[in-house]
């Protein structure tokens, strides 16, 4: 397949003159043309350029990733009509930027917020008080039909985050999810802060996701600036993104022991997630890994003591987690609730472009680390972990299989001595009218950060994509057809970010 898109590498620098810039047809028509023969999105944006005309980018990716853009207009046929994947990134331009996707087939709200560009707002909302219009929420009709309405006020500590059940007695026959409750503007605050500052709100965009993110940021500084981490930075972030995938597979596995009634794994699994949040401790003094990477590299080394205490740590909690994973998954009783309940095809996970374990649990192997790695990847063997029967077993074996696989890949790096030159300051003076775009395999899935600087070398645009974008309508589409009841495990058989969307 022949396209006028430009194949470019995961954390390559460009010129912004090297990039394809189309006429909107050609781009419409290259873009389309890719995602209908087996591609998927990884960003579509809208950005304005120098001298304040709006453009488009979309990076695109096959076994190749793929980057064009084009002038914007204020009105085009939506991509969308045909190519499902593109519907949420439409839905995002629309809002941020004022215009209009035509024939949208679910032209609403992302994050409740005016226009970049104070233009009209394409919903029909009144910001003069800073107060949106009325969200227009999806019915069904008939006698027997009743709304069932949660948050987006919840108990406990989550954020916010509005569901709309539409359902016929205990039968879920739509669910819509609402966010953008909380109006970060993360992406806009990386264009106004002092460069020291990037590190700080790239390890906040999603707190689970740390490392995810902040790796991703500081790559691409790295790839803008010409610095290259040792390969012991490389070998200590490749641990920390391992770790963060541990902590969080197996605090996600006990929620769905909770959620299922298994109290013994539930509450095992808890203490074993303290266990690997404090082995990230051990590494750089935070529980969630904060302050551990930066542009250039890593601020902490792994000191022999240090590797020696880690490897004794997994040698002693390796058989505790495949004892609970193994009484987990062996019973009977879990085995009911988890097999055939929520349910996402494959053509559905595809059209919905689903990433990460949710993505694998549905039959799609895509997995950054294998598929365009960075960091010490390149030298692991990746397994493909899809599954066929798409519901919450699958997505919970999919876990299962990573929590034993990233013990063995971070046992396989401290095996011997990892050197490494901490950094204690940046390089922060990015080039003049350059690109770049950086992807990992976070725990969630793919994370990936667009960077997009200036003729004066100031960041033009800070385009970030978390894994939950993809995956909230796969949830909704797990939920149709289930019983309401069946919700909660659903809910946790994903577990995706509020935060993480909401930017």
């Amino acid at each position: 397949m022949t396209t006028a898109f430009l194949e470019i590498s995961n954390g390559e620098k460009l010129s912004r003159q090297e990039i394809p810039h189309l006429s909107f047809n050609d781009f419409q028509e290259s873009a389309l043309d890719i995602v209908k023969n087996g591609g998927k999105v990884v960003h579509y944006f809208g950005y304005q350029d120098d001298d304040s005309s709006l453009k488009l980018m979309a990076v695109l990716r096959t076994d190749k990733l793929l980057v064009a853009g084009c002038d914007a207009k204020e009105s085009y046929p939506s991509f969308s009509q045909t190519c499902e994947p593109f519907h949420m990134f439409e839905r995002e331009i629309a809002e941020q930027f004022g215009i209009r996707p035509q024939g949208h087939p679910w032209l609403k709200m992302v994050r409740y917020h005016p226009s970049y560009r104070n233009v009209p707002d394409v919903f029909g909302n009144d910001y003069k008080e800073d107060i949106p219009g009325n969200y227009d929420y999806y019915q069904v009709e008939g006698d027997e039909i009743h709304e069932v309405a949660v948050g987006p006020v919840h108990a406990g500590v989550i954020e916010p985050g509005h569901f709309r059940f539409n359902c016929i007695g205990e039968r879920v026959l739509h669910l819509e999810i609402q966010l953008g409750y909380q109006h970060r503007a993360v992406e806009n605050l990386f264009h106004n802060v002092q460069a020291k500052r990037l590190p700080i709100l790239a390890e906040n965009i999603a707190g689970d996701t740390t490392i995810g993110h902040s790796l991703c940021m500081a790559q691409a500084v790295e790839a803008l600036t010409q610095v290259q981490p040792d390969r012991g930075a490389q070998i200590i972030r490749t641990i920390a993104l391992e770790l963060e995938r541990l902590a969080n597979h197996i605090g996600d596995l006990g929620a769905l022991s909770g959620d299922v009634a298994f109290l013994p794994p539930a509450n095992y699994f808890g203490r074993l997630r303290g266990d690997f949040l404090n082995l990230a401790l051990l590494l750089c003094g935070n529980r969630f890994g904060k302050g551990l990477i930066r542009p250039g590299g890593v601020r902490f080394s792994l000191a022999d003591d240090i590797r020696k205490t880690l490897d004794e740590r997994l040698k002693e909690l390796k058989p505790q987690v495949e004892h609970v994973l193994e009484l987990l998954f062996s019973a009977s009783t879990v085995r009911a609730r988890f097999e055939d309940c929520g349910i996402v095809s494959n053509i559905d996970a595809q059209h919905l472009g689903l990433v990460g374990p949710a993505g694998r649990a549905s039959g799609i192997p895509y997995d950054v680390r294998r598929c365009f790695p960075t960091e010490h990847y390149g030298q692991i063997d990746i397994p493909k972990n899809k599954k066929a029967s798409c519901d919450v077993y699958a997505r919970a074996r999919v876990r299962y299989d990573e929590v034993l696989q990233s013990i063995n890949i971070i046992q396989s790096l401290i095996e011997s001595k990892v050197e490494t030159e901490c950094v204690n300051g940046s390089n922060y003076n990015l080039p003049a009218s350059c690109f770049v775009v950086t992807l990992n395999e976070a725990w969630r899935g793919e994370v990936s950060h667009a960077v997009l600087t200036d003729k004066e070398g100031k960041i033009l645009r800070y385009k970030v994509k978390d894994p939950s974008f993809h995956n909230w309508n796969g949830l909704a589409m797990a939920l149709r057809d289930t019983g309401i009841s069946d919700f909660p495990l659903n809910n946790k058989s994903f577990n995706l970010s509020y935060c993480g969307f909401d930017l």
